[in-house]
């Protein structure tokens, strides 16, 4: 059976999106950063994006901005943690803005639900 395009596509970010994740570190949280990024917004916002002179965004704050604006202009409802992980990942890839102390470390998104422990009888 022949894979199509779109999953041909899909599975070619999932293997960028790993690879990305061992150069850049805290692996969980740059590799859902860059999934969100490589599946939702490239599309659009190529590379030349980050690196034209009149850019919007300018620091932390104004970054995660930018990224919590094209996330609501394309419905895409993303958790205040998944804005987090792509404004991350963004400034890790391209901006290197200092972000607040505020922001503390990346948590690990969870890909599948723990199980309940079942206490021993």
């Amino acid at each position: 059976m022949k894979r199509s395009n779109t999953a041909a596509h899909r599975l070619l970010v999932a293997g960028m999106a790993a690879s990305l994740a061992l150069c850049i570190g805290d692996a969980a949280a740059q590799a859902r950063g860059a999934m969100l990024y490589f599946n939702h917004c490239m599309q659009c916002h190529g590379a030349e994006v980050h690196w034209r002179d009149h850019r919007l965004a300018t620091d932390w704050r104004s970054l995660k901005a930018q990224v919590r604006r094209w996330q609501s202009v394309s419905s895409l409802n993303w958790s205040e943690e998944d804005v987090d992980y792509v404004t991350r990942y963004l400034n890790t890839r391209y901006y290197d803005f200092s972000p607040p102390s505020a922001a503390g470390p990346v948590v690990p998104v969870e890909v599948a639900p723990r199980r309940a422990k079942v206490p021993a009888h």
